[in-house]
């Protein structure tokens, strides 16, 4: 019995442990380079969108480095600082693949929308 006593003391000494103040549980440390090494990134992305207001650039290039350089720097923040880059796949895809689904419908929906003006014309014949 003094056996079994003893295993119930270790296990209640490490139970007690994690619940005491001042004990810090184990848990993934990140170096702090990462966290330097993205903000020099997020600098360098944060210049670039605003090299393309400063060359003047227009059309569709402006708006593709733009929303380039955004997805970018949202990419960066999300792996890095929400910790996305070391969490389960599981987690990350049931964080991530919604806003993504959201964005198809929304895609979707802007290609259709070019119907109401055709019935528009043909009907009551305005024109834009």
């Amino acid at each position: 019995m003094a056996h079994a006593t003893t295993a119930e003391a270790t296990a209640a000494a490490h139970s007690t442990a994690a619940v005491q103040p001042g004990t810090h549980a184990e848990g993934q440390q990140h170096p702090l380079m990462i966290y330097l090494v993205v903000w020099v990134w997020l600098f360098i992305l944060s210049t670039g969108s605003y090299l393309v207001d400063y060359f003047h650039l227009q059309g569709y290039l402006r708006w593709s480095l733009i929303v380039l350089f955004m997805l970018l720097k949202a990419g960066l923040i999300v792996a890095v600082f929400m910790h996305m880059r070391w969490e389960r796949l599981a987690l990350a895809y049931a964080i991530l693949v919604p806003p993504l689904v959201i964005l198809v419908f929304v895609a979707i929906a802007a290609l259709e929308s070019n119907y109401t003006e055709i019935t528009r014309v043909i009907f009551f014949g305005n024109t834009p």
